[in-house]
């Protein structure tokens, strides 16, 4: 179905009206020429017809640049009662690198998702655009990032590079990691998967995950069984959860793929008091590939995120945006670290 404009129109609106992006129209509206004119002159010829007026806070936000960038973390649940993925940690060093290479400040802050955070940003003026790191479910997630493309915020997050239109992502191409880490298990011998995350709209890097994994099975032949995919999130206890849900019900597996490395050291926890050794009973392969995953014991294989990349790669699409010019997703390509809880 096509888009219903709203009674109050919106920049979505005139996105549908005119066949072109959100982003194309924001930029188009300021008079950006990296807009042709003939795109320009039909999106401001939709805009008069539909009374559609400009935000007047976020037309004085751009001009007055404060040459600072926001970073925002959001809540996730570690053993160590941080509640920051350590997998974004990582990432913070190549940011600030990035962001100094550049001239720019960086301002770092820590938020909860259920928090009016997008609000709180988009009218206190203190960072010209903002990084957004961690996100939890992705469907509350959207409401918000909706509304920071309403108000012409610039952001980019990092996440499932998708094609809804809100905002610009870079990310890991997860359905390619899924099949890294499927091929590689099936190249063991393995053929019983677990996967352990919650793959479904909510978590859609997770959801990408299982499916990359599910297209290396099919293409060996097999099928990946859906008792053997077991909600988890992003801690240590959900993998041992997980674990412990499949064994009390009897259920047969040779590997497990789990949706992080936290997830994957708790599930090879819950192997090791349950009898089962790694890699002999079950091959166990995890994902982000955080400082932890080489000291576990045994060392664990996991998926590789190229931090470095991404750092540059977020700051660069902000710094598109705030330029006005023209921004774009960027999706990064995943490496396999195999390790002793595969390889023997």
């Amino acid at each position: 179905m096509g888009r219903k404009p709203s009674s109050k129109p919106t920049s979505f609106d005139i996105a549908y009206l005119a066949g072109v992006s959100q982003p194309t129209v924001s930029r188009a509206l300021r008079g950006s020429k990296s807009v042709s004119l003939a795109t320009r002159q039909r999106i401001q010829e939709i805009a008069r017809e539909l009374n559609y007026s400009v935000d007047k806070n976020a037309s004085s936000l751009r001009s007055q640049r404060s040459h600072t960038i926001a970073l925002l973390f959001f809540e996730d649940p570690t053993p160590d009662g941080a509640n920051i993925n350590p997998f974004f940690l990582a990432m913070l060093g190549a940011i600030t690198r990035a962001t100094a290479n550049r001239g720019l400040d960086l301002l770092i802050s820590f938020q909860k998702m259920e928090d009016d955070w997008h609000t709180r940003y988009q009218d206190s003026h203190r960072a010209d655009g903002l990084i957004l790191l961690g996100y939890g479910d992705y469907t509350l997630y959207a409401q918000r990032l909706t509304e920071l493309v309403e108000h012409d915020t610039r952001f980019v997050r990092w996440g499932s590079v998708r094609t809804d239109g809100i905002g610009s992502t870079v990310g890991t191409d997860n359905v390619a990691a899924g099949r890294l880490a499927g091929e590689h298990l099936l190249s063991l011998g393995r053929k019983r998967i677990a996967f352990l995350g919650q793959a479904d709209e909510h978590y859609p890097e997770f959801a990408d995950r299982y499916r990359g994994m599910s297209e290396a099975m099919a293409d060996a032949g097999l099928t990946a069984d859906p008792a053997l995919q077991v909600a988890a999130l992003s801690s240590e206890g959900d993998g041992r959860a997980a674990i412990r849900a499949l064994l009390e019900r009897g259920a047969e597996f040779d590997a497990v793929f789990a949706a992080s490395d936290l997830i994957a050291i708790g599930a090879m926890r819950a192997l090791a008091e349950a009898g089962r050794k790694v890699p002999d009973d079950v091959a166990v392969v995890g994902f982000d590939d955080i400082p932890a995953a080489s000291l576990t014991n045994p060392p664990l294989t996991t998926v590789q995120q190229d931090l470095v990349a991404a750092g540059e790669l977020l700051v660069e699409t902000l710094a598109e945006q705030i330029e006005d010019r023209v921004s774009a997703n960027r999706s990064l390509p995943p490496r396999l670290i195999v390790r002793a809880s595969t390889a023997g």
